[in-house]
């Protein structure tokens, strides 16, 4: 009896891991497919979201006077409003729009950096204050100062 036990537990643990093999001429098993992840919802009041965080102007000549736009959207749910711009030093200036930005829409704020008196590598620190859920943002502007030729 304890023969044929025996025999029965052996071929029970040997069938299912000979089962568990794969032979040479069939196809592995699939890999599980992952869940499709809902969108984000949309934060809830103004977010702003920077379509790029840097710009960088390359090389300029001393005296140059380079601008450049950040274009931003609001993803929020509630209007957003700028209440500030401010810059690292006076030779850089901004504007920004006064009027409250809408849920899904697009604005700017343009930056211009004048290059009298400075030499070597620039980067200069935008800070844009809003009523944002996220709070402060920063934006900045680099460049690289050299001699003419």
């Amino acid at each position: 009896m304890k023969k044929l036990i025996v025999a029965g537990l052996f071929l029970l643990f040997g069938g299912s891991a000979a089962l568990a093999q794969t032979t040479s001429g069939q196809q592995p098993p699939l890999a599980p497919v992952a869940p499709i992840a809902a969108p984000a919802p949309a934060p809830v009041g103004p977010s702003i979201q920077f379509e790029e965080q840097r710009f960088d102007f390359g090389e300029i000549k001393p005296g140059d006077v380079v601008q450049h736009t950040f274009k931003f959207t609001n993803n929020g749910t509630m209007p957003l409003i700028i209440s500030n711009v401010r810059t690292t030093c006076g030779c850089t200036a901004t504007g920004f729009p006064k009027a409250p930005v809408r849920p899904g829409e697009t604005a700017a704020i343009t930056a211009s950096f004048n290059s009298a008196g400075k030499r070597g590598q620039q980067n200069k620190v935008i800070t844009i204050e809003s009523n944002a859920v996220q709070g402060r943002t920063q934006v900045i502007i680099a460049t690289t100062i050299v001699a003419a030729k």
